[in-house]
C-alpha cells in the first residue's frame, strides 16, 4: 500500500513512523517532508500547500491513500481536490477546516451552540476595536481571524499594550490577510490541556490529553513558541473533567459541524483551560497538534492506518482506539535565538541508538549530511510507566544528538511532576 503524507514537520514525522508499523504499507512518501523524515519515507519536493501537485503526484504514482496533517491545506481545500481524484484521504474538507481557520467562525459557533468558552466581540475595523479597549477588562487577549503559522495570538496586559496588538494586526497587517477581522476576549486561567481526537462525524474517539510548553525558556519565561516540549497524559485532565469535556465540548462541538453542514471527518484538537468554571475551550485546531503528536501517538496502541481510514470510511464506532496505560515525554530541541533570529546549517548527529525516538522538524539532507534548516529542529520522545521515569529517558536521550547553537529547555514536565504530586 502506498501513502503519502502531506507536510514537513515533527509532527508528520511521528505520523509517518506509526503508520510504517502496520505491515501493509509498502512505501510512504513525504510532500515535502524534510532531511531527517528520509530516513522514513520518500520526500518529494512539492510544498504543502502546492494542492496541484499533490493531486498530480498521487495519481502519477498510484497512490492509494492520503494524510493532510498541516493547517494551511486542509484550509486551502486539499482533502476535497484529492478526493475529487480519487484518493482517499485523512483530514476534515474545506468546509470543515473552517473551524480553525476562522477564529470568528468558531466562537460564533461555540457562542450559537452553548459551548463554554471565553466572552469575545468580534471586529472588522480598527477604530471600533480601539474604542471598545477603552473599557475592556485587562488583561484581554487578541486574535487575529485567520491563520497565522500559530502565532497569532497576543495576550496584552496593559491597555496601551492591546490598543498596539490592535494596530500591528489590522493596521500593519503582520499577519496578512489573517488580520482583517480580529477576535477580542476575555482572559481565563487555569491549566492548560490539549486533546486530540478522532471523529468521522458520527463518532468521536480522544486520544489521552496532553501538557505543551510553549514559552522559550525554563520557567515558562521567554517568548512564545511552537512548542519547547510535550508530555503526556496531562495530570490535570482527571476522568471527571474528561466525562465533564465529552458532555459539554467534544460531542457539542461534532453535532453543532453537522448541524451547520460541515461534518468534520480527521483529527479535531480541542486547547482547552481548566477555568474555575469548568473546562473551556481556548481554540480548535483541524489537525494533529504539533509537538502534542510526538506525545500522543508512542501511546497510541492501536493501528493508526486502520483508524486513520475507519474515519475516512465513517466506520469509527466499530473500530478499537486504544492507548498504553503508560507516560510520554518530549523534548523539543531547537536552534539558539528561536523563535526570532537564529542560525542554521550545522550537521547534526543522531546517534542510531536513539534514531527510533527522534522526530525531526527541521534539517536538510546536503551531500548526504544531515544539517539543521529551521527553528524548531527536532524532538526527542520517551514513554515509561511513570512520568518521572519518561522524562529522565528523554532527557538522556538528547546527550547522544549534537549539533552546534542547539538549545532546549531543562524543566519540560516539571509543572506536571508537582501536579501528580498535589494529587
Amino acid at each position: 500500500m502506498k501513502i503519502m503524507v502531506v507536510g514537513g514537520g515533527g509532527r508528520e514525522h511521528a505520523i509517518i513512523k506509526k503508520l510504517k508499523e502496520n505491515p501493509a504499507v509498502s512505501e510512504i512518501y513525504a510532500l515535502p517532508g524534510n532531511g531527517g523524515i528520509a530516513a522514513d519515507a520518500v520526500c518529494v519536493n512539492i510544498g504543502a500547500k502546492d494542492i496541484d501537485g499533490q493531486v498530480k503526484f498521487t495519481l502519477e504514482n498510484k497512490i492509494d491513500y492520503a494524510v493532510v496533517a498541516p493547517d494551511d491545506p486542509l484550509v486551502l481545500g486539499a482533502v476535497d481536490a484529492l478526493t475529487a481524484a480519487g484518493i482517499p484521504c485523512f483530514g476534515p474538507d474545506k468546509k470543515a477546516a473552517i473551524i480553525e481557520g476562522s477564529k470568528v467562525f468558531s466562537k460564533n459557533l461555540m457562542k450559537k451552540y452553548g459551548i463554554p468558552t471565553a466572552r469575545y466581540e468580534v471586529f472588522s475595523n480598527a477604530d471600533d476595536a480601539l474604542v471598545y479597549l477603552e473599557t475592556a477588562p485587562i488583561p484581554t487577549v487578541i486574535k487575529a481571524d485567520g491563520l497565522a503559522l500559530g502565532k497569532g495570538v497576543i495576550i496584552a496586559e496593559t491597555r496601551a499594550a492591546a490598543k498596539e496588538a490592535v494596530r500591528s494586526i489590522m493596521e500593519d497587517r503582520i499577519f496578512g490577510e489573517s488580520g482583517a477581522n480580529i477576535v477580542i476576549e476575555e482572559f481565563l486561567t487555569g491549566p492548560e490541556v490539549s486533546v486530540l481526537s478522532f471523529t468521522d462525524g458520527k463518532t468521536l474517539v480522544p486520544t489521552v490529553s496532553s501538557m505543551d510548553h510553549k514559552r522559550a525558556l525554563d520557567g515558562d519565561r521567554g517568548l512564545n513558541t511552537g512548542g519547547m516540549g510535550t508530555v503526556a497524559p496531562n495530570p490535570y485532565y482527571t476522568e471527571e473533567t474528561a466525562n465533564e469535556c465529552m458532555e459539554k465540548i467534544f460531542i457539542p462541538t461534532m453535532n453543532a459541524m453537522n448541524t451547520e453542514g460541515r461534518t468534520f471527518k480527521g483529527c479535531l484538537y480541542f486547547g482547552l483551560m481548566l477555568t474555575e468554571d469548568g473546562p473551556k475551550v481556548i481554540e480548535y485546531n483541524c489537525r494533529f497538534g504539533d509537538p502534542e503528536t510526538q506525545v500522543v501517538l508512542p501511546l497510541l496502541e492501536s493501528d493508526l492506518l486502520t483508524v486513520m481510514q475507519a474515519v475516512t470510511n465513517g466506520t469509527l464506532a466499530e473500530t478499537e482506539v486504544n492507548f498504553k496505560n503508560e507516560y510520554a515525554a518530549c523534548v523539543v530541541m531547537a536552534s539558539s535565538g528561536y523563535p526570532q533570529k537564529y542560525e542554521s546549517g550545522f550537521e547534526l548527529q543522531i546517534s542510531p541508538d536513539v534514531a527510533d525516538s527522534v522526530y525531526v522538524a527541521g534539517a536538510k539532507l546536503e551531500n548526504g549530511v544531515l544539517k539543521t534548516a529551521g527553528g524548531r529542529v527536532l524532538g526527542v520522545t520517551a514513554t515509561a510507566d511513570t512520568l518521572e521515569k519518561a522524562i529522565q529517558s528523554a532527557y538522556k536521550k538528547t546527550e547522544k544528538i549534537t549539533f552546534k547553537n542547539a538549545f532546549y529547555r531543562h524543566d519540560i514536565g516539571a509543572r506536571a511532576l508537582k501536579a501528580k504530586e498535589r494529587k
